[in-house]
């Protein structure tokens, strides 16, 4: 990545995958000395990027932001041969980002100023990790001591972000008063309570402590500004509540977890031609589209690695299948892309599926104990997901939605000040398991869960409406979900022992959709690597899917759901009792798995649906 701020250099590394999950656009990267935000699209070097076919994923993105994206492209990446060399115009090459939050502090003199008052320096060293801030005019004797960023922001729900208003708020309201101000910290514990802000003006002498920033009423906090400093601009229409009042800021730490959540949709690469030519058509085409000739596919023959799957045809055939695909017109269906669907009919069907360089599927027996509860065990050899980042939100996290798609539009950050012509994406490919259960003893079970199935809907409303979503009874998943969800969590832990990823490089995709609704009802769940330090096939995953090892992790994963470390607590934790949590008897000592892991955020869990616990046995779906 690179900074934007007086000179361009590169400050630190991501890995692609960090610029959609962790760091994206308008998220803010904590470096050795220096705090900054992730840029919009219009700063991103195109040059440097390479484009990523997958039109499943691409249809569904130009449903939520327009058609006018017209490709998936990852981050910008570095050559292998670039060196340590800042004088090297590899250094260039990267993600944009500009120094944020603007106000600073000097840990010697605690003097606060923004960068723009000229009291801070920017010093660019060789050594890249050592770029910093100094405070020039210091009253340290000796080097001029590092600033650091003054670590209180505000943010509103619809995305828009500012630096804290340290005058205003140190004079309880506005004023004109220009004295310099100040941030002292009376203890060293970093409580707000022992933080406070002091202005030095004449005849002022202003001073409040940061607490009262946590503890002032909605309508005393200061009215949003829609300011947008990835794109660095303010929203045109400014920013209003859906009662169409002013929309409010809410102060929050520089580190906290919810100052960004990325909107992402993602999709497994899956066949969707008749044919091992066509198939491989549509696996390269985002090279071959650009083609317009025969010659020109022997060239790229000869020149292009990637093209090496085709060499066992003629030229001639492979520029006849490339000019029916152009002609080939997909029909506008007018009804939102089902990215799980699609995935579900392969799945459940492998023979049928036209095998590729990142599709491979094999059917396995369920392991003789479990016969009665899996329709069938699929190992997945190779796979390959897509990402694409569509946009962000803060406070609010999107996993309150069964579709991230479905988001409201007004709560969505923009990547760009236009509409965007491409959005930043990334590429997986791993290997998973598959398990398919029995849709009959599902339905059996469901019935069974009635109770239960009451007890959750009820939570789902009461979490909606605290956060004044309308309306509280859309988006609910059903104890159909909650039973798929809890069995992937349970699955996930175990697994993570033997098969050589970490908990957090295993990724959980749900099927579930009820009986008697638009499309073919589905109750199955996807466990695959989704990280790319684990990239690759090396088989530890599918290898567990043989029927007598798998038995064995099954046998340990449910037997471990019996008892929590937590317990009793956990087993009587109530989803909405003890307070709003979308959960039952689940906790992190038993249930819950890494961010990078849950589609959900670890709500819709109950280990109880799945085996007997010290509080309840009348819902276990395993006996």
């Amino acid at each position: 990545m690179k900074t934007n701020d007086t000179k361009r250099c590169k400050v630190g590394e991501l890995r692609p995958s960090q610029a959609l999950t962790t760091f994206g656009i308008g998220s803010i990267i904590d470096l050795p000395n220096l705090s900054v935000m992730v840029m919009g699209l219009e700063d991103w070097p195109l040059k440097d990027t390479v484009e990523i076919g997958e039109q499943r994923l691409l249809a569904s993105v130009q449903e939520v932001l327009g058609k006018q994206v017209k490709a998936l492209r990852s981050a910008p990446v570095v050559p292998d041969t670039y060196q340590v060399n800042q004088f090297d115009a590899s250094a260039l090459v990267g993600i944009p980002v500009a120094p944020f939050p603007r106000w600073m502090v000097c840990p010697y003199c605690r003097r606060l100023a923004p960068l723009g008052s000229g009291l801070f320096k920017l010093e660019t060293p060789y050594r890249t990790d050592q770029i910093r801030y100094v405070h020039a005019n210091c009253t340290k004797p000796g080097k001029s001591p590092t600033v650091v960023p003054a670590r209180f922001i505000v943010a509103c729900k619809n995305g828009h972000f500012d630096d804290f208003p340290w005058r205003d708020f140190a004079h309880h309201g506005p004023t004109n008063c220009k004295g310099g101000l100040k941030l002292l910290e009376t203890s060293a514990t970093g409580e707000a309570a022992s933080i406070f802000v002091q202005c030095e003006g004449a005849n002022c002498g202003a001073i409040r402590p940061m607490s009262d920033a946590f503890k002032m009423d909605l309508m005393a906090l200061p009215v949003c500004k829609a300011r947008r400093p990835h794109l660095r601009d303010y929203d045109e229409a400014g920013c209003k509540a859906p009662n169409g009042q002013d929309m409010r800021m809410e102060p929050m730490l520089q580190g906290a977890s919810n100052s960004w959540f990325g909107i992402m949709l993602s999709a497994l690469a899956i066949p969707q031609a008749s044919g091992k030519l066509k198939q491989l058509i549509d696996d390269h085409w985002t090279i071959l589209e650009k083609v317009q000739s025969e010659q020109n596919i022997e060239l790229l023959q000869q020149v292009t690695p990637h093209l090496r799957d085709l060499s066992e045809y003629e030229p001639a055939e492979i520029w006849q299948a490339v000019q029916a695909k152009k002609t080939d017109v997909p029909e506008e269906s007018g009804e939102p892309t089902d990215l799980k669907t699609p995935e579900w009919k392969v799945l459940i069907d492998p023979e049928s599926a036209e095998k590729g360089r990142d599709f491979q599927l094999k059917v396995a027996a369920p392991p003789k104990r479990y016969a009665k509860y899996f329709e069938k065990i699929v190992l997945a050899e190779r796979l390959r997901e897509v990402r694409a980042l569509v946009g962000f939100t803060r406070i609010e996290s999107p996993s309150d939605y069964d579709n991230p798609a479905a988001f409201p539009a007004n709560q969505r950050a923009r990547l760009s000040r236009t509409q965007p012509f491409w959005v930043p994406a990334s590429e997986i490919r791993g290997e998973g398991l598959f398990f398919q259960f029995k849709e009959d003893v599902i339905q059996k079970w469901v019935k069974k869960a009635k109770p239960l199935d009451d007890v959750f809907m009820e939570a789902h409303q009461r979490w909606r409406i605290a956060r004044k979503l309308e309306p509280p009874q859309e988006f609910y998943p059903g104890v159909r979900y909650v039973l798929l969800h809890s069995f992937a969590h349970a699955v996930i832990r175990q697994l993570a022992v033997e098969c050589g990823y970490t908990t957090a490089s295993l990724r959980e995709r749900i099927y579930s959709r009820n009986p008697g609704e638009d499309q073919p009802e589905m109750a199955g769940v996807l466990i695959y690597t989704a990280a790319p330090d684990s990239e690759g096939t090396l088989g530890g995953l599918v290898s567990l899917g043989k029927p007598e090892t798998l038995e064995r992790h099954l046998d340990q994963a449910l037997d471990n759901m019996r008892l929590c470390a937590s317990d009793p607590l956990c087993a009587e934790h109530h989803p909405y009792r003890d307070g709003i949590t979308l959960h039952a008897a689940s906790c992190h000592a038993c249930t819950f798995a890494p961010e990078t892991s849950c589609e959900r955020g670890n709500k819709y869990l109950d280990r109880a649906v799945l085996v007997h616990t010290v509080e309840r046995s009348d819902i276990a779906f395993f006996e």
